[in-house]
């Protein structure tokens, strides 16, 4: 025991004494070296801050309620009154004012999804309601409007000049603690095929993102936006260093055409591709993995006018090689508005080809309700828009109508129909049959429920 004591005591000692000196050290480190100041982010964190604002949500959502209180004859029976009860949900996020004069925010669309009020505080703690301008769920981008004096906003750098190993900054609002600056590089450019949103052109960084840094920025070191962070790859449920970021060319695309017209009016190419394999390498008698691989194109698309072919290999668009397959194309595509002109680099064969597209009009399947089931008259219905989301949406609903008195909505999803699950309207039209009752599932919000309609 004696021994042990003293193995400890030392042990403690070493530690106090290393301490000591530690704090010494410290206490007299000099300001400069050699008459250079030491390196320090200070200068160019106390630019950039005030530009980075905490973002907090406040949403009234249906409580969670016993599932036999879906049903009107048990609610009636037990006269329970038909107003679900209603309870707060609140959320933490941050911002970027990217432009100072007209009080234009950009955040993540998952920040301020569904929200009733959006609260801004800014680094000097001012407290704003902030207006929602536009969102688009599917590249998880929205912008937000404040009106305030003396606001800062960051300058806007081309994220196109970014490469791996460059140093970079993320401020946000990690947890809810306030404002937070963290440090890394950019550890990898052009991340796709994640599966975290449907566009993915990501800057991953190791510099740490946790909840409440969505929507924030990551600034180069002259403290300029390169990109908004937003999501993190956390297998163990914390931070593992593999943070994302949207780039700000796209950030700053998507806002203008937000402000603008509201929404993003993605066009059509009119291409089906798939990634390539080692086995499709050889068949096709490829020297090169890269590219995407043409399999269809719709006719009389602006494909088809470019002069695309099926067996095509796409290894380019606008002069970015495609290095991840049909994801990347899909988000360079998908980035592009309608009447926008495209530069496709295509190998076909041995010979490599440089052709022109000007991006479409999507196509929008539609349906009047009435055509499919004779008890949807009053109903119109297409395919979701949302190209990763699955189920017939109802557009319109004829208030007068027999389908709005049973309670169909404009924006109600069909998930189901005589339980086959459907993801769009050639697959609903081929499980409804006009001579017997349907069965629909529909989905609103974050609440789900069935309609028999007979």
């Amino acid at each position: 025991m004696k021994k042990l004591f003293t193995s400890q005591s030392a042990v403690l000692l070493l530690m106090l004494g290393i301490g000591l000196r530690t704090v010494s050290a410290q206490a007299t480190l000099p300001t400069q070296v050699d008459g250079t100041p030491l390196p320090s982010l200070a200068p160019m964190l106390e630019q950039s801050m005030p530009a980075v604002v905490n973002i907090s949500t406040s949403t009234n959502v249906r409580a969670q309620e016993n599932p036999l209180m879906n049903d009107p004859v048990f609610r009636r029976f037990f006269n329970i009154p038909n107003n679900p009860q209603r309870q707060q949900k609140n959320s933490l996020g941050s911002g970027v004012i990217v432009d100072k004069d007209q009080g234009y925010v950009l955040t993540n669309n998952h920040v301020i999804d569904k929200a009733d009020k959006i609260t801004v505080t800014l680094h000097d703690g001012r407290q704003l309601n902030a207006k929602l301008l536009g969102t688009d769920p599917e590249a998880d981008v929205a912008v937000i409007q404040i009106h305030a004096d003396n606001l800062t906003a960051l300058k806007v750098a081309n994220s196109n000049q970014l490469k791996v190993g460059d140093f970079v900054v993320a401020i946000g609002n990690p947890f809810g603690l306030g404002q937070t600056v963290t440090s890394g590089i950019v550890s990898a450019l052009g991340r796709s095929g994640l599966g975290i949103e449907g566009y993915e052109d990501f800057i991953q960084t190791d510099a740490s993102i946790n909840p409440g840094n969505s929507g924030g920025a990551l600034v180069n070191l002259r403290g300029e936006f390169v990109g908004m962070n937003t999501a993190i790859l956390a297998p163990s449920g914390g931070n593992v260093g593999i943070g994302f970021a949207i780039p700000s060319n796209m950030a700053v695309r998507i806002m203008e055409s937000l402000v603008q017209n509201g929404e993003v009016r993605r066009g059509l190419l009119g291409v089906t591709t798939q990634d390539l394999t080692p086995e499709l390498v050889k068949a096709f008698s490829l020297k090169g993995q890269y590219g995407a691989v043409v399999s269809r194109v719709d006719s009389g698309s602006p494909a088809e006018k470019a002069g695309i072919e099926p067996g095509d290999i796409i290894v380019a668009v606008n002069g970015q090689e495609i290095r991840n397959g049909s994801s990347q194309i899909r988000t360079a595509i998908g980035l592009l508005q309608i009447g926008d002109s495209v530069t496709l680099d295509i190998m076909r064969g041995e010979e490599r080809k440089t052709l022109q597209a000007i991006i479409g009009k999507p196509k929008h399947n539609q349906l009047s309700g009435e055509k499919l089931h004779p008890t949807l008259a009053g109903a119109t219905l297409g395919d979701t828009a949302k190209q990763q989301s699955e189920g017939v949406l109802i557009e319109k609903v004829d208030p007068k109508s027999t389908v709005w008195k049973r309670g169909l909505r404009p924006g109600d999803i069909i998930i189901t129909a005589n339980r086959y699950r459907v993801k769009n309207l050639d697959e609903l039209k081929q499980v409804v049959n006009p001579a017997t009752p349907l069965l629909i599932n529909l989905q609103r919000g974050g609440e789900a429920f069935f309609i028999v309609l007979q």
